[in-house]
């Protein structure tokens, strides 16, 4: 990402200003204040208005950012391995993508998986945005029949206990709404958002006991002054997700850490962030409605809220050691060996970004929940960082 904001079209500029009535109508509601969690969820979610239910070229070139499956094939196809290996140890299955993107993610791995002969009896797809709903029927309308017959979109998770095989999350949990606090002399401030000067501000206000509870039972040191994010429906979303899975895993793949990491002096002033057109800011209050909002993910807490919801913690480690023991080099090597010398410099950095420890490769991690599953992951082969969560 680059610094500097791209200014704003007539009709950006226009939805902005739709979306910003619609917010602050619901602040004078609310008698001027709102948490921080219900402002990211109008901002991102309110129907028609927000950044992922209004129409935006969101993903992949051009779009705000870019993610692993858009990068590079290899990213599917390390993945696929792994997916092939839980349907063929099931004796077959499905998968359940959630918020799967433009479908690069869907599309490939189906291509690798039929290459293998492990095709899935369904590929589900859980997804919210209609307009990246569009884009995902769009590419996989471009697969063969034998494959694209094979996936449907769901408004709802199956019911539950209804599947077996895979639950794939990428990239979707740091779109959840979170709290934000601060760590204040006389206890913990909840950053909700109020008007300042007639403009949305973060106004701090103490925290309720709820918020001020979670933050003291993440039990971990907290310096005076230090910003967090806690995300409230993390627990609930996935009791939800994981609920159809009767025998299988789920595998979340996103940008996050270890809850003593997370909460760590290095992030003391939060992870929140912002993206637009490739352009990464700290301002959550610009572009309402045109720009995600994202913080990092509480990976202690994602593995909690799968105990609780009856599965167990089958793995977590960094997507560079994760597609490394699924064959990134071999899935590389081949991808390479099919492209022309002048392409290939150019893949081969894509897929790079992959693994590389500055990039998606640390800050990237993996967790795999998994109920009833016949054999161990091939993905944690390397290493299983389990006993730092």
């Amino acid at each position: 990402m680059t610094a500097g904001a791209v200014p704003l079209g007539a009709e950006e500029a226009a939805h902005e200003a739709r979306v910003l009535a619609h917010v602050h109508a619901e602040l004078a509601a609310a008698g001027g204040w709102l948490p921080f969690s219900r402002y990211m969820e109008l901002a991102l979610y309110a129907p028609g208005l927000g950044y992922y239910a209004a129409g935006a070229h969101k993903l992949g070139r051009g779009g705000d950012f870019v993610t692993a499956p858009e990068l590079s094939p290899v990213f599917a196809r390390c993945l696929a391995r792994e997916v092939g290996g839980v349907l063929a140890a099931l004796g077959g299955g499905a998968v359940l993508e959630l918020g799967a993107g433009t479908g690069a993610l869907a599309v490939e791995l189906l291509a690798a998986l039929g290459r293998a002969g492990l095709l899935p009896e369904r590929y589900a797809i859980l997804e919210p945005s209609p307009d990246l709903r569009e884009r995902q029927v769009a590419a996989v309308a471009r697969l063969p029949a034998a494959l694209a017959r094979r996936v449907d979109w769901l408004d709802a998770p199956p019911p539950a206990a209804s599947l077996a095989g895979v639950v794939l999350a990428n990239e979707v949990a740091d779109a959840l709404p979170v709290e934000r606090f601060r760590i204040g002399g006389a206890g913990t401030e909840s950053l909700g958002v109020g008007l300042v000067a007639g403009r949305l501000a973060s106004v701090p206000r103490p925290a309720d006991g709820a918020l001020a509870a979670a933050v003291a039972a993440l039990g971990v040191p907290l310096a005076l002054g230090q910003v967090g994010e806690l995300c409230p429906a993390l627990e609930p979303w996935v009791a939800t997700v994981t609920a159809p899975l009767a025998a299988g895993v789920a595998l979340f793949l996103d940008y996050g850490a270890a809850r003593r990491e997370l909460y760590g002096p290095a992030h003391g002033a939060g992870t929140l962030a912002c993206f637009h057109r490739q352009r990464r800011s700290d301002d959550p209050f610009a572009r309402v409605g045109l720009q995600d909002i994202t913080a990092w993910v509480d990976f202690t807490r994602l593995a909690e809220a799968g105990l609780a919801a009856g599965l167990e913690v089958a793995g977590y480690t960094t997507q560079a050691l994760y597609l490394l023991a699924n064959g990134f080099e071999a899935e590389l090597a081949a991808l390479r060996a099919t492209l022309a010398p002048a392409d290939e410099p150019l893949a081969a950095r894509a897929a790079a970004r992959l693994v590389m420890p500055n990039d998606m490769g640390e800050r990237f991690k993996c967790l795999a929940l998994a109920r009833h599953l016949p054999r161990p992951l091939a993905g944690f082969g390397l290493r299983d960082f389990t006993a730092t969560l």
